[in-house]
């Protein structure tokens, strides 16, 4: 039975994790286990970060909200509770990109939300 190496592969793999590497500092994208754990970490923060940037946007929304919110006397928990009320089904991505974009738009949700009583 002839004895099988398995080179290319091999080859393959580490040429794999080192073009992943590149753009790291000294050994960590020159030597290969340095480089290996480099791109496993980097790639299970990769992995984290996915899931965290969900959360970090809708954090940015609200907060976008909030200021925009209180351009108008409201604030942020008033106006979606003003705007549930009143059946306005509006999520937190186009209220923010309104709250930046078009202020206008924003201040008739805003009397929307403030309801019958303003």
């Amino acid at each position: 039975m002839p004895r099988v190496k398995n080179g290319v592969a091999h080859h393959a793999r580490k040429k794999k994790i080192m073009e992943a590497a590149k753009g790291a500092r000294g050994g960590r994208s020159k030597l290969y286990k340095a480089a290996k754990e480099t791109v496993e970490r980097g790639m299970r923060y990769a992995y984290r970060d996915r899931r965290k940037k969900k959360g970090e946007f809708r954090a940015l929304w609200i907060t976008r909200i909030n200021a925009a919110a209180r351009l108008h006397g409201l604030s942020y928990s008033r106006l979606m509770a003003g705007l549930k009320t009143a059946g306005v089904d509006v999520n937190r991505k186009v209220l923010a990109d309104l709250a930046v974009h078009d202020l206008e738009a924003f201040g008739k949700l805003a009397e929307l939300a403030r309801g019958p009583e303003a």
